[in-house]
């Protein structure tokens, strides 16, 4: 079940991407409806970003159809390109400009009248939390600003389609949960989502549906309730390890699954069952039904 509208705002059919032998997105197909947000959930060579990238026309299908707003990425991609927001997930800020002229010459791409342009870069700085940085050089900003920067520039031109590429990576606990916020507020505004991740609680918490990719194929699909139930079950208890208190909860629960996770452990190679790899929210215990979370 989607939360957006029922119009489909973008398709895939045997989506396939190569490079030389190497098929790094094979003959997928999915859809996207108009308000969604969709998570590409998986591990780091999946194929996700190649997926993304395609969307927003910066690499050619080697084979299959995908559209965009009904627009075809291989034949209308100056069209495609004035509708997406694009926070891609490696720095490519230009280290010559200040803070604000790197979005003030990027919002020329989409020909947004300079007064309008400074409007609004204002206040994205402004609800990214950078404001005192505004005529700093780029070289004087931390990975995390970089990244708040980069997502700030990507919703310059109002997009229609925001596309996020790992956007939280290397950001602090606050500043991730600023780009929850703004994620959740866009989608209240019907901005369509795609959001690529290997954090389960963070495809949990804002996407409507996940995708979960391995060796550029689409194994697993659902909202992130019937994803949790399916692969780990109604109830999940979240403790610290303690050797000693092992016996005693596997004499209290017999039915139970035991699993001893590494903190902070993300996704890795073993498909489906990464899913039951959750990344460790607390430290503390924490007993949650996974179909109330939503």
């Amino acid at each position: 079940m989607h939360m957006g509208s029922q119009e489909v705002f973008i398709e895939a059919k045997g989506l396939t991407k190569k490079f030389d032998d190497f098929t790094a997105v094979d003959h997928i197909d999915f859809k996207v409806y108009k308000g969604e947000c969709v998570g590409f959930l998986g591990p780091n060579g999946a194929g996700k970003t190649t997926t993304v990238r395609m969307m927003y026309c910066f690499l050619p299908p080697t084979e299959g159809e995908l559209t965009v707003a009904g627009l075809s990425v291989h034949t209308q991609c100056r069209e495609i390109k004035s509708i997406v927001g694009v926070a891609p997930q490696e720095d490519n800020l230009d280290p010559d400009f200040t803070v604000i002229k790197n979005l003030t010459v990027y919002a020329r791409y989409f020909d947004i009248p300079k007064d309008v342009a400074v409007k609004r870069a204002d206040e994205q700085l402004k609800f990214f939390q950078l404001e005192e940085k505004r005529d700093v050089p780029i070289m004087a900003l931390s990975t995390g600003m970089k990244r708040r920067l980069i997502f700030a520039r990507a919703l310059l031109n109002q997009p229609q389609i925001l596309l996020l590429d790992e956007p939280t990576t290397g950001l602090d606990p606050q500043a991730r949960h600023l780009v929850w916020d703004e994620v959740r507020h866009l989608k209240k505004k019907q901005v369509t989502i795609i959001l690529t991740t290997h954090y389960m609680d963070e495809a949990e918490v804002l996407c409507d549906r996940i995708l979960i990719v391995d060796r550029g194929k689409i194994i697993e699909e659902g909202t992130p309730a019937e994803l949790v139930k399916k692969h780990i079950g109604e109830d999940v208890l979240e403790l610290d390890y303690d050797e000693k208190l092992l016996p005693t909860l596997k004499e209290a629960f017999p039915d139970a699954r035991f699993e001893k996770r590494r903190p902070n452990a993300n996704l890795h190679r073993q498909t489906p069952r990464r899913l039951r790899r959750l990344p460790q929210r607390t430290p503390t215990a924490k007993r949650h039904h996974p179909q109330s979370q939503r």
